[in-house]
């Protein structure tokens, strides 16, 4: 008897996957912990995160409660009806921009600790800092903002 043909894992499974890893490493929280606390192994915890094993709805409220997230948090990246990877406007979103995994690691232990700093004004200077320089890298000097002033001009 010959095998099924391997398929790939889905791309909505690969983003709820890369959404558990972000809520889970935000946590502090290892494989090994969050699965425990699940009843589960690391391993189905890897498997869930690479999108290689679909996160049944049940599964995904104990992950939305262990992890302090909303049950939506795991699908902000989806838009309805429209394929992964597909744009409205042609332009690619942030959130789609892949940083690589260790970039992605370092900007997830970052925020984790910056939200550890105990003076507001030293988040600032320091949130000030980060967007300056990002402002500084970028050719056109305009792109590393992520809409702060739109923000802020509307409040």
């Amino acid at each position: 008897m010959s095998k099924p043909p391997k398929t790939h894992p889905n791309p909505h499974d690969i983003l709820v996957g890369a959404r558990l890893r972000e809520a889970r490493t935000l946590a502090g929280m290892s494989q090994t912990v969050l699965g425990q606390a699940v009843g589960i192994t690391f391993q189905q915890i890897q498997k869930y995160e690479k999108g290689l094993n679909r996160i049944g709805a049940s599964r995904l409220m104990q992950f939305s409660t262990i992890l302090n997230v909303t049950p939506s948090f795991f699908f902000e990246d989806i838009k309805a009806n429209t394929p992964l990877g597909a744009e409205d406007n042609g332009e690619q979103s942030e959130t789609r921009f892949d940083y690589g995994d260790a970039s992605r690691r370092q900007a997830l232990e970052l925020v984790r600790y910056f939200g550890r700093i105990p003076s507001q004004d030293l988040r600032s200077t320091i949130f000030e800092l980060v967007k300056t320089a990002a402002k500084n890298m970028h050719p056109t000097g305009n792109n590393a903002d992520i809409g702060s002033e739109k923000i802020a001009a509307n409040a």
